[in-house]
């Protein structure tokens, strides 16, 4: 898989938008990291060209679909020209619907720069004016309101697009740079940007479009990929403070079924165990008599390798949809204006309800992993709860509650949107994928998985500090040293703990977590050979090894 790291994101400073389809990358850097963009030259070109086809159009005596008649329910409407300024301002009024709290800064921008990406694509009829409008106020930080409730995703995510319309405007309320709240008007004004007017076609245009799901499917994708790394982090402290084996993710094992992710997290597993003492310890099998380490300790390659596949395929996804030009009706490439049902948001919504079964499913072992350690009949010679004074502390008991209670949460989430079709538009909009809603939850569970993972990490350190005198590999050193080194302390009697957990979990939904573990890999040298480990016979009995 590959990982996008928030460092290639941010190193993104400017994003041309026009001369080829936006990658991954780009879109991260503009919609969380604030890359300006600027609009190719013969984009414009092809702008201006396909805005001359619907000029032609509006003159036409007969009626064409969204310039010279309503839509939706209304589309056998004929609009007089005199009318069509009016038709358009009032669509978007009509269809800046949402309602709820606010959504994320970074969500309406992935959302803007993907509506700008399509409309420099030619394919809309817009004026050129409309994209160097929508590319301005990107670049001044300006951000329309969203709400969290209003499409369907059908066709495409009218409302939250319309907000973003209204406030092109000049209509509506935005957030400046600052992140104050104003009128789009005085915003605009601010950034020496004019309101729109808008004409024949543009209204449609602006609000045709899967950006919407889109933008947080591939910010999703971006986040899923660093944190099933650190969920190959968090495993390989698990079983290595477990006393569990690394044998079973040797390659050869992995072969005899050549699935792709399963592979990569096998080999991240190897890699993170490579200079254990704690896992040499008890290679001997005088030591360590168990033949088999549970399923969730031993499977952990399998559940996040099939984690990985599955946001491989949701980045296929995204990727073709990234090469789109979604929009009703759309000028072909000969000049045709053509109805279609390109903005159906199925494709998207399906990956996104598939993500967020996986994201349940890694932070359903990963809970399973803290929950043994924190077992005295099964953490192999660990106290209690991993608590201080046995009986008068309850150690890490009520972080896996939290975890617990979150992986409860997730598995609701999990359950598809896509499938819960609700007809509208007096059945014209019979068929609706609701792939907003699918990425509005896709969202919450990724956090959820984050701070999952945090308590795993939280749990695994503290269980690492307890086998001291044994040391652990430099990978999963590394991590729990981030945590000490961040006012995470170790053993000791109870404290207050939630501090400490949200401390952690901003470490791993940052990536740092992840980053500490490649970066020690990436530092350490290869496995040590076996003439290198130490000698079992000098080693101390693990099980009797709880500090």
């Amino acid at each position: 898989m590959t990982t996008l790291t928030e460092t290639s994101a941010r190193d993104v400073a400017v994003v041309t938008v026009g001369s080829g389809v936006l990658s991954p990358a780009d879109v991260v850097a503009v919609a969380r990291h604030g890359a300006r963009v600027v609009i190719d030259a013969s984009a414009l070109e092809r702008v201006a060209a396909s805005r001359a086809l619907v000029e032609g159009l509006a003159d036409d005596p007969e009626p064409h679909y969204g310039i010279s008649t309503g839509f939706g329910a209304l589309a056998t409407t004929f609009i007089a020209p005199a009318r069509r300024a009016q038709l358009q301002a009032s669509l978007i009024r009509s269809h800046a619907a949402g309602t709820g709290p606010e959504v994320e800064r970074e969500v309406v921008r992935a959302l803007q720069l993907l509506r700008l990406q399509t409309l420099a694509t030619g394919r809309t009829g817009v004026r050129p004016v409309v994209v160097e409008t929508y590319a301005g106020i990107l670049n001044a930080g300006i951000t329309p309101i969203v709400r969290e409730y209003g499409s369907l995703g059908c066709s495409g995510d009218l409302a939250p697009l319309s907000h973003v319309a209204l406030a092109a405007m000049g209509e509506g309320r935005v957030r400046g740079a600052d992140g104050v709240e104003v009128d789009a008007a005085d915003a605009l004004a601010a950034a020496s940007l004019a309101p729109l007017v808008l004409r024949e076609k543009e209204g449609l245009a602006l609000i045709n479009g899967t950006d919407g799901m889109l933008g947080m499917l591939l910010l999703g994708i971006h986040d899923l990929s660093m944190l099933l790394d650190t969920a190959d982090a968090a495993a390989a402290m698990s079983i290595e403070s477990q006393l569990g084996t690394d044998a079973v993710f040797a390659a050869d094992l992995m072969a005899l079924r050549p699935q792709a992710g399963q592979a990569a997290s096998a080999a991240n597993l190897r890699e993170f165990l490579a200079g254990s003492a704690i896992m040499a310890s008890h290679r001997d099998p005088a030591v360590c008599t168990r033949v088999q380490d549970a399923y969730s300790l031993r499977c952990s390659p399998q559940v996040h390798g099939a984690a990985r596949d599955t946001v491989d395929h949701a980045a296929l996804i995204a990727s073709r949809e990234l090469a789109s030009a979604v929009d009703n009706p759309v000028i072909t490439l000969d000049g045709r204006v053509e109805s279609n049902g390109n903005f159906h948001g199925a494709p998207v919504a399906y990956v996104l309800d598939f993500l967020a079964i996986a994201v349940a499913d890694v932070a359903s072992v990963s809970e399973r992993r803290t929950d043994r350690a924190l077992d005295v009949a099964r953490n192999h010679g660990l106290p209690p709860f991993l608590a201080d004074e046995v009986g008068v502390d309850s150690g890490l008991m009520i972080a896996q509650y939290a975890a617990a209670g979150i992986v409860s949460e997730l598995k609701r989430l999990a359950a598809p949107a896509s499938v819960d079709s609700i007809p509208s538009s007096a059945m014209q909009e019979d068929h609706v994928s609701m792939g907003w809603a699918a990425a509005r939850k896709l969202r919450r569970a990724i956090d959820g998985l984050g701070r999952v993972l945090a308590i795993e990490v939280l749990t695994a350190a503290r269980a690492l500090d307890l086998r001291a005198p044994l040391t652990p590999a430099p990978a999963t050193a590394a991590v729990r040293d981030l945590l000490r080194g961040s006012g995470v302390a170790g053993p000791g009697p109870d404290r207050f703990l939630s501090p400490e957990m949200e401390r952690v979990a901003d470490l791993v939904l940052t990536g740092a977590v992840a980053g500490a573990a490649r970066g020690a890999r990436d530092a350490a040298s290869a496995r040590p050979a076996a003439s290198d480990l130490p000698d079992p016979e000098e080693i101390p009995d693990p099980e009797d090894a709880t500090a």
